[in-house]
């Protein structure tokens, strides 16, 4: 029986490169033209266009994205936020794109966990685990719109607390136990003499947690119960700190650090790298030594989200692809088939 890597795994290169992913949805609402032809169209603002959605998930699959990525948003409040995220319900879209690829890590970027229910979650986590053949990752927040807390029977302010009281029935749940006992959770009253189970149990020992941002909670106690940091970019130099930090805290068992940014890639090659929000407007030259900077910094991930880019997205996917994927290659990934034969 041979060894399958883990899917926190398939994104690290060895050389310290970073692999390189993508944000879905693949769309190019937030880019000029759009912005000023959904107005005309009656199309709101932040609400992607879904028609191409499975179509594009294969593409970015088929030319080698080492990730693939989904936003939890559970309401649209074009109000105080206008972006609707990856619109789809993010279990279900996640169930669909473990069919319709093969060799990319799905993960979340990331699930609110304080809005959801534990038990739930692990069920729904750990069955796109089987349904993948081990490739997923669950990214995980605490959230951060007031609007939504009441409306879901949560409280806000006290939601640093329910994040880890969460993580912590997540790893109770997936968790295997000697025959003949159940799940405990002796908080809600129940002990393992009662013989219940969460179905299925994961591929592996666990499904890997990346937990985004602070999630309300201390360097420390994230260093010490994700696996892998899921963190908003930054400049290079704030990037330094943060990374200098987390190698720090996790020094004596490395994690990755992982992280999205907005991408907008211009026609011209050789176009300078210029700073937009979360990201950089740039050609692919500066690209790849931004890219080549930030693995030296220690980032093993970094996921494009497309939507402020002007250009059509398989445009810009076979660039990427052609261009600046050679340079930041991830390790050879079983298909779900393979996956499947080595469990």
């Amino acid at each position: 029986m041979s060894s399958t890597p883990t899917a926190l795994e398939r994104l690290v290169n060895p050389a310290g490169l970073p692999t390189l992913g993508l944000e879905l949805p693949l769309d190019n609402d937030w880019g000029a033209t759009r912005l000023r032809a959904d107005p005309a169209a009656g199309r709101p603002f932040g609400v992607p266009d879904l028609t191409r959605h499975a179509e594009l998930a294969r593409l970015a699959d088929a030319s080698g994205f080492a990730g693939l990525w989904i936003r939890d948003v559970p309401l649209y409040d074009p109000e105080q936020f206008g972006d609707a995220g990856s619109v789809f319900e993010a279990f279900t879209h996640l169930g669909h794109l473990a069919a319709v690829t093969e060799r990319a890590v799905l993960g979340t970027a990331a699930i609110v966990l304080p809005l959801r229910q534990p038990l739930l979650v692990a069920k729904a986590a750990a069955t796109v685990d089987i349904l993948s053949g081990g490739r997923f990752v669950l990214g995980m927040a605490s959230g951060d719109r007031p609007v939504e807390y009441p409306l879901f029977g949560a409280d806000f302010e006290g939601r640093g607390a329910t994040f880890r009281r969460n993580v912590g029935i997540l790893r109770a749940a997936w968790a295997t136990r000697p025959s003949g006992q159940g799940l405990s959770l002796p908080d809600v009253g129940l002990g393992a003499d009662r013989r219940l189970e969460v179905l299925p149990k994961p591929t592996g020992r666990s499904i890997p947690m990346a937990i985004a941002g602070h999630a309300q909670q201390t360097a420390q106690w994230i260093s010490q119960n994700a696996d892998a940091s899921l963190n908003y970019p930054r400049p290079l130099e704030a990037l330094r700190l943060k990374t200098r930090e987390w190698r720090q805290l996790t020094g004596d068992a490395p994690k990755p650090y992982l992280t999205p940014m907005q991408l907008d890639l211009t026609e011209d090659p050789a176009a300078a790298a210029t700073a937009i929000r979360l990201g950089l407007r740039t050609g692919r030259e500066a690209l790849i030594d931004h890219l080549r900077e930030m693995g030296r910094l220690g980032v093993s991930h970094v996921s494009f989200n497309l939507r402020p880019g002007d250009r059509p997205v398989d445009e810009v996917l076979h660039e990427l692809a052609e261009t600046v994927l050679p340079h930041f290659p991830a390790p050879r990934a079983a298909t779900g088939a393979d996956a499947a034969t080595t469990r």
